[in-house]
């Protein structure tokens, strides 16, 4: 192995590592400054777009950030409030709606199912209040120390004050920066870097930007479903199964499980409301599966579902929220370079070599 190439790869692997580092050791201030570089990152083509149409740099960065914290200021003042009821409201009632889903299941066993199955209902009950009761007690103590949470609010109000001032920077001198880190790019590898930099582009912003608003759709959609339904909770329930949307499966997941219990709670014995719960979340199902995913996100991002749930716990465990913000990127980077090595192997004497035994 020639020297050059020898010390390229110790760099590299020393460069890495010294990223990993410092992302651990500064992880609890990183939030603000990772959000605001995420959303300059997702801004720019907006930025791009009113350059084009004859304001300046700054201006358009101006108009952009202006606008960011417009909205900011009015989710705070309309949808806050809301909410803060809402979640109130949840975790007060919350046990006494898994209390009336154990009752449910208590009468059911007692009939034919119950000897269908061979199960004792008392014994079924006991089972299903001691689960139900702490499942419902861990949603509504997380929920609670969310809310309350000294420290969470600090977060929320720094994320929120550092954040706008790092994503005008940064959106501010975008151009310029990028320019910079290529002029250090080795003449003899920019253009295999550049091709590289330019499909981990398309991964991230395709999946990012298509996601985020398929998490948008889908939380106004599943919000609006369920408060026309009448189900308590439903602007709560619906915005949280949206938001979580971004991880796959798990938004749906938990907003379907906690609809059910709410509606048992809230409906019994009227059927028809709880078929109507479930049909909302059907539908929606088929929104984003055959009409919203295919064309906001599209098939070719390069991010399986598995591997983007294994990167988001992963970058979460390590690093908790700012490594869940990272993870996408990291996992459609990484994706990328593994295409890229396994290219190169599949083009090299070594693969050639090993086809010929």
């Amino acid at each position: 192995m020639p020297l050059s190439l020898t010390r390229q790869i110790q760099f590299w692997f020393a460069a890495l590592f010294v990223l990993i580092l410092f992302l651990w050791l500064f992880s609890g201030v990183l939030l603000p400054f990772v959000s605001g570089m995420a959303l300059a990152y997702l801004l720019d083509p907006v930025a791009d777009r009113l350059q084009k149409a004859g304001l300046s740099r700054g201006m358009a960065t101006a108009v952009i950030v202006f606008g960011l914290i417009l909205g900011l200021v009015v989710i705070l003042i309309l949808v806050v409030p809301l909410l803060a009821n809402q979640i109130s409201g949840f975790v007060q009632l919350l046990p006494s709606y898994a209390t009336r889903l154990q009752s449910f299941f208590s009468q059911a066993m007692e009939g034919r199912l119950g000897r269908l199955m061979g199960t004792n209902a008392k014994d079924l009950e006991a089972l299903l209040g001691s689960s139900l009761s702490q499942g419902a007690g861990w949603i509504a103590g997380i929920l609670h120390s969310v809310w309350n949470g000294g420290q969470a609010l600090v977060s929320v109000v720094t994320l929120m004050v550092i954040a706008p001032v790092v994503t005008f920077y940064m959106l501010l001198d975008w151009d310029r920066m990028i320019s910079k880190v290529d002029s250090w790019l080795p003449p003899r590898h920019r253009p295999t870097v550049r091709r590289l930099a330019h499909e981990m582009d398309g991964a991230v912003a395709g999946f990012v930007r298509g996601q985020i608003s398929v998490c948008i759709a889908m939380g106004a959609f599943y919000a609006t479903g369920l408060t026309l339904l009448g189900l308590n909770f439903g602007l709560f329930i619906g915005l949280l199964s949206g938001i979580l949307g971004f991880i796959p499966y798990v938004g749906f997941g938990i907003g379907l499980i906690a609809s059910i219990v709410i509606a048992f709670g809230q409906f019994w014995p009227e059927w028809q409301w709880i078929l109507a719960m479930l049909a909302v979340f059907g539908a929606g199902q088929v929104l984003e599966g055959s009409v919203l995913q295919p064309n906001w996100v599209g098939k070719n991002v390069g991010l399986h579902p598995v591997w983007l749930l294994f990167a988001l716990f992963a970058f979460g465990s390590m690093l908790g929220f700012v490594g869940m913000l990272v993870a996408v990127p990291a996992a459609a980077s990484i994706g990328v370079l593994a295409r890229f090595a396994l290219h190169q192997y599949l083009a090299s004497p070594l693969y050639a070599a090993a086809g010929d035994d």
